[in-house]
C-alpha cells in the first residue's frame, strides 16, 4: 500500500465524445499529476479528442468503447480491471455518468479505490443500480456546492462529498480570433460583440439566448452575436433565429476546435443555462478579459459576484439577459469595473489548485483504505 510520500497510478476514466470542459478537466489533471510524479492512465474512446490529446501529452491511453462500438459495457469493464491489476491502478477516477458505472465494477476484488467527478447540479437517478455504484465510490468530489446539494438531495451523505471547483490554467494567453473569421461569419469590424459557447441541449438552454439576443438587439442594433456548440437542438434553435429575423446578427458557427479564441474577442461572454454545475467557460472569459453575464443556473452565482465580477440575472428570462448585455455594452466605467472584478475572482480558480486538492482526497481515501485493513 503506497506511503503518503510516494506516487500513485491513476486510472482516469471518461467515455464522452467530443470535447468539452469535462474533457478538459480530465486531461490537465491527469498532465498536472504526471507533472508531480504521478503515473496517469487515460481511458477513453479511441479517435475522440480525449484519447488524441492524452497520447499526444505522452500519457498512457486505453481504448473504451461501451454500450457501442462492438463492445458491451461488462467486457470494457473487464478490460479496465485486467488494466487495474496489470498496473498496479491506486485509484480510478470516473469524469462522467458512464465511467461511474465503469468504474464500479472494474474495482471488484482491486485494492484500487473508485473516486468520482459530479460536474452537474441536477439529481442522481432514484434507482438501485445509481445507489449502487455511487455507493462503491471511496469520495466523490462536486464542481461547486450547488452539485453537493444535488447530491445531497440524492441521499448521498455529506461525508463522502468533497467540493472542489474546477479550475483553468489562469496564465495561458489566448489570441482573439482573426478578424477575417468573423467577417466570414457576418460579424463587421468594430461591432459590439456577444459570445456563447455551449452544447445546443437542453438544460444549457439556448433558446433563451436566442431571446435575449432579441432583446439585445431593440436597444443596442449594433451588436452582433455568436453561438458557438452543437447539438441536439441545432435545428431548434435556427429555426428561432430564423423566425426573430435575427439571422443578420446572430451567428451560428456550430463547434468550434477554436472556441477560445472567440471568448477571447468577445465584449461579453454569456451562459443561459437553467441547470449548470460550475461554467467553466467562464472562468475562461474572466481570464482573458471578457465580462460575464449569465444565468443564476447552479454553480454559477458561486462563480460570478452579481455586480462585482459579472452581472447574474434569472433563469429562463431572455429579456433579463439581453438587457444585462446591453447594460455593460453601454456603460463603459461599469464595464471596466466588472472586468477588473473578473480578473481579480479568476486567480481563486487555478487548475493548479484544483490539482492540489484532487490529489489530497487520492491521498485521504488510501489513508482511510489503510487504517481500515488495519483494525
Amino acid at each position: 500500500m503506497p506511503r503518503p510520500s510516494e506516487p500513485l497510478t491513476v486510472l482516469h476514466v471518461d467515455t464522452e465524445r467530443g470535447w468539452r470542459g469535462g474533457e478538459r478537466q480530465a486531461l490537465w489533471l491527469a498532465t498536472g499529476l504526471a507533472a508531480r510524479g504521478h503515473r496517469s492512465i487515460v481511458a477513453a474512446r479511441p479517435d475522440e479528442p480525449l484519447a488524441k490529446r492524452a497520447s499526444s501529452a505522452g500519457l498512457s491511453v486505453r481504448p473504451v468503447r461501451p454500450w457501442g462500438g462492438g463492445e458491451t459495457g461488462l467486457l470494457t469493464a473487464l478490460r479496465l480491471h485486467h488494466t487495474i491489476r496489470a498496473e498496479r491502478v491506486d485509484i480510478v477516477h470516473a469524469h462522467t455518468a458512464h465511467a461511474v458505472t465503469l468504474g464500479a465494477l472494474a474495482i471488484w476484488r482491486t485494492p484500487a479505490q473508485l473516486v468520482v467527478t459530479r460536474r452537474v447540479d441536477f439529481r442522481l437517478r432514484a434507482n438501485a443500480g445509481t445507489r449502487w455504484k455511487y455507493a462503491r465510490a471511496s469520495a466523490i468530489i462536486a464542481i461547486s456546492g450547488a452539485v453537493a446539494r444535488a447530491l445531497a438531495d440524492s441521499g448521498v451523505a455529506d461525508a463522502r462529498v468533497v467540493v472542489i471547483p474546477s479550475g483553468i490554467d489562469t496564465t495561458r494567453r489566448v489570441d482573439p480570433v482573426a478578424p477575417a473569421i468573423l467577417a466570414a461569419l457576418g460579424v463587421p469590424a468594430g461591432a459590439p460583440l456577444v459570445v456563447q459557447v455551449a452544447q445546443l441541449v437542453g438544460h444549457k438552454d439556448p433558446l433563451t439566448f436566442v431571446r435575449a439576443i432579441a432583446a439585445l438587439h431593440r436597444v443596442v442594433p449594433t451588436a452582433h452575436a455568436i453561438m458557438v456548440g452543437d447539438g441536439p437542438l441545432a435545428g431548434a434553435v435556427a429555426d428561432a433565429v430564423r423566425a426573430a429575423g435575427l439571422g443578420a446578427v446572430l451567428h451560428l458557427a456550430g463547434y468550434r476546435a477554436d472556441a477560445d479564441a472567440f471568448i477571447a474577442a468577445a465584449d461579453v461572454v454569456t451562459l443561459s443555462s437553467r441547470e449548470e454545475g460550475m461554467g467553466t467557460v467562464l472562468l475562461d472569459a474572466m481570464a482573458v478579459g471578457g465580462v460575464p453575464v449569465a444565468t443564476a443556473a447552479g454553480g454559477i452565482p458561486e462563480v460570478i459576484e452579481d455586480g462585482v465580477s459579472g452581472l447574474v440575472v434569472p433563469i429562463e428570462d431572455g429579456d433579463a439577459l439581453g438587457m444585462a448585455i446591453a447594460r455593460v455594452l453601454g456603460d463603459r466605467p461599469l464595464a471596466d469595473r466588472l472586468r477588473a472584478g473578473a480578473r481579480a475572482r479568476v486567480a481563486a480558480y487555478s487548475v493548479d489548485a484544483t490539482i492540489d486538492r484532487t490529489l489530497a482526497v487520492y491521498r485521504q481515501v488510501r489513508a482511510d483504505r489503510t487504517a481500515a485493513a488495519a483494525r
